[in-house]
């Protein structure tokens, strides 16, 4: 242990070099057999049972997933690491975290930290730590403070977007992310940037058995409320989507869906997003669930149509976009030719991959804009922030590891270039590192042998020659395109290259575990298998024009940002997905070269996501994809040790006469005076400006048992006082401490029993006392009980206005829980008043006014209830009639007063008057002033008359109709002539007048199906299913 001069104790990081049997060592470059891979992963086994999963290599964390929680994140944890230097203490994420911050404090210099590593290793998790550090540890106020909130609330909106489950992890980021922190002068954070790479997007419309969607989807259907999903016409169970049914997996035992839900809702709040947006956003999501459920038919000469007509109506409202141009643009296709434009059909499998493409495209779209919204909130606020003299930088790169799986595709060979690029920069910037080390200290720098693999970058990303460029050039050309034409172009230009082979070129060893459809690359971490199916498709990565169209002209705000019209207008091909990546990649790798870097290497131990046990297969495999033994053999390339000469001596000058207990001259001295009398050897070390380099881990040790043998002579030495006079000064010292120590601890536990005895008596009498008047006597109890209840109703509100739950309150306070709960009644109708959109206020409007009219009357009244009243029924509506507006049309049946024949009719509603309409003909005009009620049967049947008055001969009379959505028009004209209260409802028959003084009558029995005729005595007979009988309601 030692003691800094803050009084902090804190455990030195060689005092652990004496354990090393046991939990191996903290720093690699300590190990004895650096060459050796085995060692290594022993290492690393050997920490990892001892609960020790921080180990370092130089400068880089490595960090394996425990698993479980460990008891290492606590305010305590980060305070033992704040200020300390990097070798002082145990490997942490918060050592690399405050050494990071302290770096770009002192040089002024932007700084980035690096994490990567394969899927569920712990890359998120590691991102989320470092920002929580900052947010702990900086300093700030309560305007800062808020945008530390939104930085750490932004992690669990962008997982539920673009995390997933996959077969290796239950949370595994689908995109890669980097962020900018960005800070002012004082090392306050002010601001903050976020970068998204390839999402993606195949995962929306495709999983593998086992995997799951990206979690917004379960979220949303396990955590929405009824009325949210009835309004995004959702349903609960997964299955009934066929985007969530592919991988067969729901449900994850470890994912709480209904939980996270609520998080992403109070992060959205938090991060700064309106209540409008947060719908449009979901909206978004259903839609494209509802696109997965779109199906398709084929017609006779192969054209294609949409068998599924309820899903283009929920898409139209939900995504904002005219459903008839949607269905085009579904089943077919706009080609440009001699600046012509053709309509072309779609056959099935053309149709199906235009849905998938729109689907893709738009969750890609969302979720870019999602980010970019989630910029607009982090960005800095303070102009005198935007100079970059005053305000530095820390990056945070969460970045996909190298990916091998049984079957890999475009976007493993995208992430696995990333990672070859990345690679490319880690060494390049460690050998840069160490050399300028070695200059500042002035010591000669030795050249080291390291494996450079620009061959494979060149490989991937060279002009022309390139795989980028091969595959981009199979994608423009003309004629028929495709995966193994691409294929044999890679044969054709890339088949003498030492890192490249197919089954074609290969020997008949390597043929016999290579497909077909396969070609191999020899990256820096190993070989990896690319099949050809759907590179080209993946990187042509296009949308159709004319589902470019559609969506240019949604209604949804956030749509018609991701779809500009530019776009549709814009006759140059864009650039293809690879290539983006790969302009991206390099825009990254120029922001990383301008930065100080440090590096966490993430290492899972086992797939089976069980804590406590070490795969050593797999963590061997790991190390070789991560690069850590070839980084290992660059940083041991030179010296394996060194430290500042005053931590150096401060530490070993026990072991020398000359610098025990104090070296009094230059430090530079003082360390090579204690080396000369541990008969350290000219080839085991060099003395640079400030530091000491020890070139053999075996020095190091041998010096740190020779500090473990000398401790009990130390230990003696000091207690050895030659006057005995101070020793008993000293003695006395410490017994007047200890007793009055003690003295003060008595008093205080004294003191806590004689007011805790207090209190129960207190609480006893006010409990005996409790009917009287409140009064000294039981105003501690009547108190606890007020407050008890309180407390307990602020935990058991009602969540909605239908919530109707409320703690049973005590007789005490009876009055004012009833005044508390009209209160908050009050209160949540108010907001959600509030929320409620002009349109769905409409909506409501017209639902009350229904059940005041239909509620016990009308038989087919409940099946009206769920559905949502439209503002017309007919395809084409005629805007005006003179100068009304029109706000209303159906189709109904209209009966001949006389004969009862059945004639096709529209009826169109205005402000002022209804008119039936005969194609573009008017054939009666009905004024709401002169009308006189309406009236209909209370059974299942469509049929209602409007009554008209017969004292004028010019006007025509009643009129009898039939309407297959009775309960809608019937609400909306009552509601429009002002004549709710007029609406008749009869359980047997309804009396019509044919003319002035004559009579009709309209008979209503049940039977087995419904039917109109004429009955007897000239009466007409309406005959309505039975409840057991009925197939269709008129609603």
């Amino acid at each position: 242990m030692e003691v800094d001069v803050d009084g902090r104790v804190r455990l030195v990081m060689e005092s652990a070099l004496t354990a090393r049997d046991r939990v191996g060592v903290q720093d690699f470059v300590l190990l004895e057999n650096y060459n050796s891979e085995a060692a290594f992963i022993e290492n690393l086994r050997r920490r990892f049972k001892e609960n020790l999963i921080y180990t370092y290599i130089g400068s880089v964390l490595v960090s394996v997933n425990p698993y479980k929680e460990l008891e290492i994140y606590s305010k305590q944890q980060m305070e033992r690491y704040r200020g300390v230097s990097f070798y002082e203490i145990s490997p942490h994420i918060y050592s690399v975290s405050d050494n990071t911050y302290r770096a770009m404090k002192t040089s002024r210099k932007d700084q980035c930290i690096l994490i990567s590593g394969e899927s569920g290793a712990g890359k998120t998790e590691a991102s989320k730590k470092i920002l929580l550090y900052y947010a702990v540890t900086c300093p700030t106020n309560d305007r800062m403070a808020a945008l530390g909130d939104r930085l750490l609330q932004s992690n669990p909106v962008l997982e539920a977007f673009g995390n997933a489950k996959t077969l290796r992890n239950d949370n595994s980021s689908r995109f890669g992310k980097y962020m900018d922190v960005q800070f002012d002068f004082r090392g306050v954070p002010v601001g903050g940037h976020i970068l998204n790479y390839l999402l993606e997007k195949s995962r929306v419309v495709h999983q593998n058995p086992g995997e799951r969607n990206f979690h917004i989807f379960y979220q949303l259907l396990n955590g929405g409320d009824e009325m949210l999903l009835k309004t995004l016409y959702l349903e609960k169970n997964p299955h009934n989507y066929n985007y969530l049914a592919k991988g067969n997996c729901p449900r994850v035992s470890s994912i709480n869906d209904k939980n996270d839900w609520k998080v992403v809702m109070k992060a959205l709040s938090v991060i700064g997003f309106t209540e409008e947006e947060v719908q449009k956003l979901l909206s978004i999501i259903s839609g494209v669930l509802h696109l997965g459920n779109i199906q398709f038919g084929e017609g006779e000469e192969g054209e294609t149509y949409i068998t599924t007509e309820t899903q283009i109506a929920n898409l139209t409202e939900l995504l904002g976009v005219d459903g008839s141009a949607l269905t085009e643009a579904l089943t077919h296709k706009k080609l440009t030719a001699k600046g012509e434009e053709m309509i072309s059909p779609l056959n099935f499998e053309q149709a199906m991959s235009a849905r998938d493409a729109l689907a893709k495209a738009v969750y890609g779209r969302t979720f870019n804009w999602l980010v970019e919204k989630i910029n607009q909130s982090l960005a800095l606020k303070v102009k005198i922030y935007h100079s970059s003299k005053s305000s530095s930088v820390i990056g945070l790169l969460d970045i996909y590891g190298f990916e091998v799986l049984q079957h890999n595709s475009f976007e493993q060979f995208c992430i696995n270039y990333c990672n070859e690029k990345l690679q490319q920069l880690f060494i390049e910037l460690t050998l840069r590192s160490e050399q300028e080390e070695y200059e500042t200290e002035g010591i000669a720098w030795e050249t080291v042998q390291y494996f450079d693999n620009k061959i494979i970058c060149d490989l991937i990303e060279e002009k022309h020659k390139g795989i980028i460029s091969i595959l981009d050039e199979e994608c423009l050309r003309p004629g028929e395109t495709g995966d193994l034409s691409f294929l044999e172009k890679l044969e054709d230009t890339l088949g003498g290259h030492p890192h490249f082979v197919t089954h074609k070129l290969a020997n008949g060893k390597t043929r016999r575990v290579m497909s077909r459809e396969e070609f191999r690359l020899l990256h820096y971490a190993g070989e990896v298998n690319y099949n050809v199916k759907g590179f080209v498709d993946k990187n042509n990565d296009l949308l159709n024009r004319n589902l470019k169209e559609v969506m240019c002209q949604s209604d949804n705000q956030i749509l018609s940002h991701c779809f500009h019209r530019e776009e549709v207008m814009d006759q140059k091909r864009p650039e293809m997905a690879a290539t983006q990546f790969k302009n991206s990649l390099m825009k990254l790798m120029e922001i990383l070269m301008s930065k100080e870097p440090s590096y966490v290497r993430c290492i899972k131990p086992n797939d089976a996501k069980q804590p406590g046990r070490f795969d050593e297969v797999l963590v061997r495999h790991q190390v070789k994809y991560l690069g850590l033994m070839e980084n290992l053999r660059v940083r041991r390339a030179g010296f394996a040790y060194r430290r500042h000469f005053e931590a150096f001596l401060q530490r070993y000058k026990p072991l020398c006469p000359e610098t025990w207990p104090n070296w009094h001259g230059r430090l530079a001295d003082g360390v090579s005076t204690l080396i000369n009398h541990l008969g350290y050897k000219p080839e085991e070390y060099k003395l640079g400006r400030s530091k000491i380099f020890i070139r053999f881990p075996k020095t190091l040790f041998t010096t740190e048992d020779a500090l473990e043998a000398k401790k009990p002579e130390i230990g003696k030495y000091a207690c050895s006082g030659s006057e005995t006079l101070g020793l008993h000064v000293c003695v006395y010292t410490v017994i007047v401490i200890q007793s009055g120590w003690r003295g003060m601890k008595a008093r205080r536990r004294a003191k806590r029993r004689r007011e805790a005895a207090e209190l129960i008596r207190r609480f006893i009498k006010g409990f005996i006392y409790r009917h009287n008047e409140y009064g000294p006597e039981n105003d501690y109890f009547l108190d606890h009980v007020r407050y008890s209840f309180l407390k307990n109703l602020r935990k058991n509100l009602p969540e909605n206005v239908l919530d109707k739950r409320w703690p049973t309150p005590p007789p005490l306070v009876t009055e004012a829980s009833e005044y508390l709960r009209m209160l908050h009644m009050r209160n949540m109708v108010m907001k959600y008043c509030r929320r409620v959109q002009p349109e769905w206020k409409k909506q409501m409007v017209q639902k009350v006014v229904a059940s005041e009219i239909f509620k016990d009357q009308k038989d087919s009244y409940p099946e009206s209830v769920g559905r949502l009243f439209l503002d017309t029924r007919v395809g084409t509506l005629v805007q005006t009639l003179g100068n009304d507006k029109v706000q209303y049309g159906a189709s109904v049946t209209k009966y001949d007063r006389r004969g009862f024949k059945p004639r096709p009719r529209q009826l169109l509603l205005t402000n002022n008057f209804a008119v039936l309409v005969d194609r573009t003909k008017i054939k009666q005009k009905i004024d709401y002033a002169t009308m006189r009620g309406i009236s209909l049967s209370s059974l299942r049947d469509g049929m209602f008359v409007v009554h008209m008055p017969t004292e004028d001969n010019k006007q025509k009379t009643d009129v009898v109709l039939q309407s297959n959505h009775v309960i809608e028009l019937v609400t909306k004209l009552a509601m429009m002539a002002g004549k709710i209260d007029y609406v008749n409802i009869s359980p047997g028959s309804i009396r019509f007048a044919v003319a002035r003084g004559k009579e009709g009558i309209i008979d209503f029995v049940r039977g087995s199906e419904m039917k109109v005729a004429k009955g007897k005595r000239g009466h007409l007979l309406v005959v309505t299913p039975r409840e057991e009988n009925r197939t269709a309601s008129c609603v």
